[in-house]
């Protein structure tokens, strides 16, 4: 099924839409509830005020990003690698990173 220059409201229930491709598409205010979007895609995209809660996406792969202002709690980070980041600001449970790297580093250099 080809939509082209379509603006209406999809309620979508039970279906597959494997293999379907967006492009130039408005979808703000969408809302995906038990949805299998495993090897998903996204590129040039606006995910701003973006909420994701009790969803799998290990072994993502997240580049060139702007997660400025995001919050992470209660989130499984076991084995992330995070390199080349800009990561000023940043805090774990309330502690700047660069406190904690600072005293890594002290740590360090004490042994």
């Amino acid at each position: 099924m080809k939509l082209e220059g379509v603006i209406e409201k999809l309620e979508v229930h039970g279906s597959t839409l494997a293999g379907s491709s967006f492009v130039d598409v408005n979808i703000s205010g969408a809302s995906f509830d038990d949805v299998n979007m495993s090897g998903w895609t996204a590129k040039n995209v606006n995910l701003t005020g973006l909420f994701v809660e009790d969803a799998n996406i290990s072994g993502a792969r997240i580049t060139d990003v702007n997660l400025s202002g995001a919050r992470l709690s209660k989130v499984n980070l076991m084995g992330v690698s995070i390199e080349g980041c800009r990561l000023d600001g940043v805090t774990i449970d309330g502690i700047p990173l660069s406190e904690l790297q600072a005293a890594h580093r002290a740590a360090q250099e004490a042994k």
